[in-house]
């Protein structure tokens, strides 16, 4: 049984430990807030540039641009966006399951696919299994801007245009609400869904359609990646506020337990003494 003075112990280091959770929970809500005001800012560029996107590729006849063609399958790539460090509940292994399941799946060997790791926890991960790990960035910032991953973004789509992949998909976990983040699959490359929108306007171009999306299409394809990493990061912010919260209610219930089981043990022990001074006044009479 562990003694008064091991649970005032542990007591004491729980309560330390739930005031850090919760200062973490804290930060973690600060950044969440930016988090989903930069990804919703987002939304309206993504929305435009698709729809402009979206009318020359279809209004322009016979236009055919490399990053619209299917061609056959002997390379896949894989953009795997999780987050630099941990404390965030489900959030990185969710998506890295959801990715390591697929290709285990889909592919024999690693001459089949490559991967581009976003965040250090998906770089270690599979580095770690000893997979094809082709590009990697760490240390993107909590409020990324487009010029942080600018880098890996054209090489990315580079690849992809220069027949090193066929094929390119993006992984994140997609923000719904402070509590619910869903694993998201997307293919980004060949662009399939660009002619989808509603919304199609005419437009007269100069120079020539080709011309254009000769410089639109892969700015297109880069902005996809950049908003997948705000979603990304709204999320990664929403799952640590969360841990971090269901991390200071165990601590409390964990005080709680702690002082009530001190409470009873310091009884007992008050109880033991009462006794024996009985025991022993009554041996001398």
């Amino acid at each position: 049984m562990a003694s008064l003075r091991d649970i005032k112990s542990r007591i004491n280091s729980t309560r330390k430990m739930s005031q850090i959770t919760k200062a973490m929970e804290m930060t973690s809500a600060a950044k969440w807030n930016r988090g989903v005001i930069n990804a919703k800012a987002f939304v309206p560029y993504m929305e435009k540039i698709q729809e402009v996107t979206a009318s020359i590729a279809t209004g322009a006849d016979g236009v055919m641009h490399p990053m619209l063609t299917h061609r056959p399958v002997k390379k896949t790539g894989y953009i795997v966006m999780t987050s630099d460090r941990g404390l965030a509940g489900a959030f990185n292994s969710t998506v890295l399951r959801r990715v390591f399941q697929t290709i285990q799946s889909r592919h024999k060997s690693n001459d089949e696919f490559a991967i581009i790791a976003i965040g250090r926890v998906a770089r270690d991960f599979f580095v770690k299994r000893g997979m094809n790990v082709v590009l990697e960035i760490v240390g993107i910032s909590d409020q990324p801007n487009f010029s942080d991953i600018k880098e890996i973004t054209s090489s990315t789509v580079g690849m992809f245009t220069d027949g090193t992949l066929d094929e390119l998909y993006i992984y994140y976990s997609h923000y719904k609400s402070a509590i619910t983040q869903d694993v998201t699959e997307k293919k980004l490359l060949p662009l399939t869904g660009i002619a989808s929108s509603s919304k199609l306007i005419s437009y007269e171009f100069e120079p020539s359609a080709e011309e254009i999306l000769e410089v639109l299409l892969p700015q297109y394809a880069e902005s996809l990646i950049y908003g997948a990493l705000l979603d990304s990061k709204a999320s990664e912010h929403a799952a640590r506020m969360t841990a971090m919260r269901n991390a200071t209610d165990n601590a409390k219930d964990l005080i709680s337990g702690y002082s009530l089981f001190y409470n009873r043990a310091r009884q007992a022990a008050i109880t033991q003494e009462i006794m024996e001074i009985v025991s022993g006044a009554a041996a001398l009479e």
